[in-house]
């Protein structure tokens, strides 16, 4: 164990090893304000009044075995290569993961319909699938009167319906407009 004279010194190249247990035991006696400081840098370097109290702070960021980490674990993809940091999952990706109920796939479709954007293509794949996944077959309806409310013209909703005719023909989801023709004329 080193004296705590060489804790005086920040310029000493020796790396302080500690048990647990001992860095515990001085972060207990510190008082909040010189242990928790907001400014790093001050922290790093101790006065002498208090060169004690800062020695936690000095042994959490000198790479010891003992001091505590602080790096996270690392997110490799299917090719083995780092992932991304910046990587934002997709609303499909999402609906993927989380949609497991009728009431998560409810509040993700208001999120979707909320602004005044008409949701691409691929997020209403996603909800239509999810929407069949738990087993929400009216969801499925107001997923395309939705899009009929937000498009500018009936051009653009003929294009949505066009685009998605495929997926509505393989899950079985007709349009508002063919259950009830009295009320789309």
């Amino acid at each position: 164990m080193h004296s705590p004279r060489n804790v005086e010194n920040p310029s000493h190249n020796t790396h302080f090893l500690m048990s647990s247990s001992s860095i515990l035991r001085i972060a207990a006696r510190a008082q909040p304000s010189t242990f928790f400081r907001s400014n790093g840098i001050r922290s790093l370097t101790p006065r002498a009044s208090n060169a004690i109290y800062a020695a936690p702070a000095l042994f959490a960021t000198s790479g010891s075995a003992n001091s505590f980490s602080t790096s996270s674990a690392r997110r490799v993809d299917k090719d083995g290569e780092e992932a991304s940091t910046s990587h934002e999952e997709s609303f499909e990706e999402f609906t993927a993961r989380i949609v497991t109920d009728v009431d998560q796939l409810q509040r993700n479709l208001n999120n979707a319909f909320a602004y005044d954007l008409v949701p691409s293509p691929s997020v209403l794949t996603a909800a239509l699938k999810a929407a069949r996944r738990v087993n929400d077959y009216p969801t499925a309806v107001r997923i395309f009167e939705g899009i009929k409310a937000k498009v500018e013209n009936k051009g653009q909703y003929d294009q949505y319906l066009e685009e998605l005719k495929p997926l509505r023909e393989e899950l079985g989801v007709s349009l508002k407009e063919d259950l009830y023709p009295e009320e789309s004329k």
